[in-house]
């Protein structure tokens, strides 16, 4: 779990990237959740779009991420949702 502060900071640092996952009608795949996975691995921080065709259920479709991908909501603003989790490589410090 993170930190309101580190919540804050993640907030800050993610402002200006752009969304490099779209969730349409197809919803989630197993190939999505590997581009995810991926893409966490290398910068730990993301913005993922969830396009307005989706016809699943939001709640349930961040829940679903968070949970198999194992990592922290950031921040769910528009159809934009940020997430976190730290890697091996530790990209990014939380602890200032």
């Amino acid at each position: 779990m993170i930190t309101p502060k580190q919540r804050a900071k993640l907030k800050k640092i993610s402002h200006s990237y752009k969304p490099l996952i779209n969730i349409g009608k197809g919803g989630l795949s197993e190939n999505t959740f590997k581009q995810i996975d991926d893409t966490l691995n290398k910068r730990e921080v993301m913005k993922i779009k969830i396009l307005n065709n989706n016809l699943d259920d939001r709640d349930e479709l961040i829940n679903q991420i968070l949970t198999e991908l194992n990592c922290d909501f950031v921040r769910y603003m528009g159809n934009i949702l940020t997430i976190y989790r730290e890697s091996e490589d530790k990209v990014i410090d939380l602890d200032d």
